[in-house]
């Protein structure tokens, strides 16, 4: 029986088509999914005999696991990779979802991986190594969180190696699955029509093992360690210490200020209640000229979730600032500290006089040395 094929753009409501395709998947039928590269072939990974009748379908790779496994969210990868290091978690967390793929190490005893049948896990392991993936296509997410087990991704090519980017042509190459395949959700030309970039992460960097729609400088900026200041206006504080921090960063690597994110690091500032584009204070830009730093060019940005996402390290000014933050976005509870390590308050110096300002900047240059050596990954001289 051929299988039913649904056009997304004309379902009368989606959530229909997520009902059917999370118990297609669930009684161990195969599904093809739209995602934003390409389209892919699911499976229920709790099924193992139809996980098998995929085997035909993607082409070996040395090295590589033969099916990948699909995540809810980045923060589900420690639970498949719990050895995975912060640079691989902060790919997870800044790519995903996304068209990026990773391959990461399996060799964790308290790894997910060990509870799937054996069937799945000879096919998404391949030379100890798993290979995750977070689509973007919000269809495949919506069903996964219905669904009870993780999802086997076959990614299927055709003889000149190039992914379906249409239905039917993921139809198509899904022939060897036999009767198996139950469901084909079209969803028009993928958006990028292009594969996803395939990177290898361990604890020593990164590396593009198959060039995709995300650049490798592209890659590269993402892999940056981010630090966040953070205080109320960001006219004040959060910018003063963002400058001091360039400063301090560039004597250690031997560059300018300006070229830091070159070597690997990206310092920016925000306020939780920050109005966009506003200028550092008069006061500010002076006390950071006395010490080599230039704010004149500083405008002001609120606090956003995709900032937090983004950044490896949050230094607040406050205690409240702190609280205010992780009030707002918990998750990032691991990433968030008071500047100070004494969990000392930075004095707010706004409107006062050019002394008082002197002594923030004296304050927050004081903390800052503190702080720096604590930054795990912070890039050598020349590196």
């Amino acid at each position: 029986m051929p299988p039913l094929v649904i056009d997304l753009r004309r379902a009368d409501d989606a959530r229909d088509v997520v009902h059917r395709a999370v118990e297609s998947l669930a009684a161990g039928r195969l599904v093809i999914f739209p995602t934003e590269t390409d389209y892919v072939i699911a499976a229920s990974a709790r099924h193992a005999a139809d996980i098998g009748l995929l085997d035909g379908v993607v082409p070996a790779r040395p090295a590589e696991p033969l099916l990948s496994l699909a995540l809810k969210g980045g923060d589900e990868t420690l639970d498949w990779a719990p050895r995975l290091g912060s640079l691989g978690r902060r790919m997870a967390r800044r790519c995903w979802p996304g068209p990026v793929t990773m391959l990461v190490a399996d060799d964790h005893p308290e790894s997910l991986v060990h509870r799937l049948p054996a069937a799945a896990r000879a096919r998404i392991i391949g030379d100890g190594r798993l290979r995750l993936r977070v689509p973007g296509h919000p269809m495949l997410a919506d069903c996964m969180r219905l669904l009870a087990g993780p999802v086997l991704l076959a990614e299927p090519l055709d003889r000149a190696g190039v992914s379906p980017v249409t239905a039917a042509e993921a139809l198509e190459l899904a022939a060897a699955a036999g009767g198996r395949l139950a469901l084909v959700i079209d969803d028009g030309r993928s958006r990028y029509a292009q594969p996803a970039s395939t990177i290898a992460v361990d604890d020593a960097g990164f590396r593009v093992v198959r060039p995709g729609i995300v650049a490798e400088d592209t890659l590269r900026r993402l892999a940056s360690l981010m630090v966040l200041f953070v205080c109320t206006g960001n006219t004040c504080r959060s910018p003063m210490a963002e400058a001091l921090f360039r400063e301090a960063i560039a004597e250690r690597l031997g560059c300018k200020a300006e070229d830091i994110e070159r070597h690997g690091v990206v310092a920016a500032s925000a306020g939780i209640a920050a109005w966009g584009g506003g200028k550092a204070s008069t006061n500010a830009v002076e006390a950071m000229r006395e010490r080599g730093g230039d704010l004149s060019g500083h405008e002001s940005q609120p606090l956003t979730e995709n900032l937090v996402r983004q950044a490896d390290v949050i230094w607040t000014m406050t205690a409240s600032h702190r609280a205010a933050i992780l009030a707002r976005f918990p998750e990032a509870g691991g990433r968030v500290a008071m500047l100070s390590p004494d969990r000392l308050d930075v004095i707010d110096p706004i409107g006062g006089s050019l002394e008082t300002y002197r002594k923030c900047a004296g304050q927050i240059h004081e903390h800052l040395a503190a702080r720096l050596d604590t930054l795990a990954d912070l890039p050598r001289r020349g590196g």
